[in-house]
Formats: structure tokens, C-alpha cells, sequence
């Protein structure tokens, strides 16, 4: 009997966490946006979450078109750094290595799912997934916008304002961590009789 293969779950959680991201951020945005205002916000949690959407009318994105319109008349403010904003003090520079980084985080994470091994084992298929989705997000970001949306501030206890691709990339990476510690052993090869 064939092994089962999980590598649908991979892509079809990769294409869902994509989707989800983009589709928030632009909803978001657009809900959010208030003629005038350079900040608009709706309360989840009163005291403790929030969503959040900062502009920048002086924000230059790498692209004028339909894409960076659908988000709304002015500029998202965005992150050109990685995770807790680091690199961003160089912005063109830090988004456009991180970008890149990106790619080829997504590449990988696809040449990865084309091996017989990977493909058949689900919790690694379900971490990488959650990964390559939300590093197409913001991937996505990175090259339209020249930095990454981030609306979601649980502000309680001050964290970075951050975002649903963000979200699937920190539990895919938990999850592969998980998968790494708790998968079995393969078993080991057999020793030839000589």
C-alpha cells in the first residue's frame, strides 16, 4: 500500500494563509480608514487588543496600480524590517533583503515539499504550510507596498502591532519545532554482513 500523501494540505494551507492575509489587511485598511485621520482603530478586547491601521501619506511604494489602490487613498504606514522590526532603520535595503529572503524561503519550503519523506509525514506537511503562507504574505507586501502591513496591537503588554501571515508563521514554526522533538526516529539502516 502507498504511503498517503499530505502535501494538498501543505499547498492548500500555504494558497489559505495567503489569502487570509491579504484579504485582512486589505479589509482592514479599508474598513479602518478615516478621511483626515492618519490612524484609525476598532477595539477586539477593550484594555488589551486592537486593530489597528496607521498611514503614511509619504510612504513611497515601489508600484503606483490597482493593488496599493485597493488598500485605500493614502499609504499604509509599513514594517521594512523583519520581526520586531529589525533592520528597519534601513528600509529600501532591510525590505528588499528581507524580500528576498522570502523568496527563497519559499522555494525551499516547496523544493522541501517534493520529497517523498516530506510528503508523507502531516504534521511537517501542516508546519510548512502555515509557513509558506504567511511568508507569501508578506512577501507580497514587500513588493507592493515596500514594507509589510501589520494591524493587529494586543497592546496589554506592548508587543509590535503585527499580522495574520505573521500569526501562521510563528505557529508553523512552532509546529515544526514540535514535529522536530516529537517525531520518531528513523529506524536505522541495516548493518551489511561481511
Amino acid at each position: 500500500m502507498p504511503d498517503r500523501s499530505y502535501r494538498w494540505a501543505l499547498l492548500a494551507l500555504g494558497l489559505f494563509g495567503f489569502v487570509a492575509d491579504q484579504a485582512t489587511k486589505y479589509g482592514v485598511f479599508n474598513w479602518l480608514y478615516e478621511p483626515g485621520k492618519l490612524a484609525g482603530s476598532r477595539q477586539i478586547i477593550p484594555g488589551s487588543f486592537e486593530l489597528l491601521a496607521q498611514l503614511d501619506p509619504t510612504q513611497k511604494m515601489p508600484g503606483e496600480g490597482v493593488l496599493t489602490r485597493w488598500n485605500g487613498p493614502v499609504p499604509p504606514r509599513v514594517n521594512h524590517g523583519a520581526l520586531f522590526s529589525l533592520g528597519g532603520e534601513h528600509k529600501e535595503s532591510a525590505n528588499l533583503f528581507f524580500g528576498v529572503v522570502s523568496v527563497a524561503a519559499a522555494v525551499g519550503i516547496l523544493v522541501w515539499a517534493f520529497r517523498k519523506n516530506t510528503a508523507t509525514d502531516r504534521v511537517l506537511c501542516v508546519a510548512l504550510g502555515l509557513i509558506l503562507g504567511g511568508t507569501t504574505g508578506n512577501m507580497f507586501d514587500r513588493f507592493v507596498f515596500g514594507g509589510v502591513r501589520d494591524f493587529l496591537n494586543f497592546y496589554l503588554i506592548n508587543w509590535p502591532v503585527f499580522n495574520v501571515a505573521d500569526c501562521c508563521l510563528v505557529c508553523g514554526a512552532g509546529l515544526l519545532l514540535v514535529q522536530a522533538f516529537l517525531a520518531p526516529k528513523p529506524p536505522a539502516p541495516a548493518e551489511k554482513q561481511g
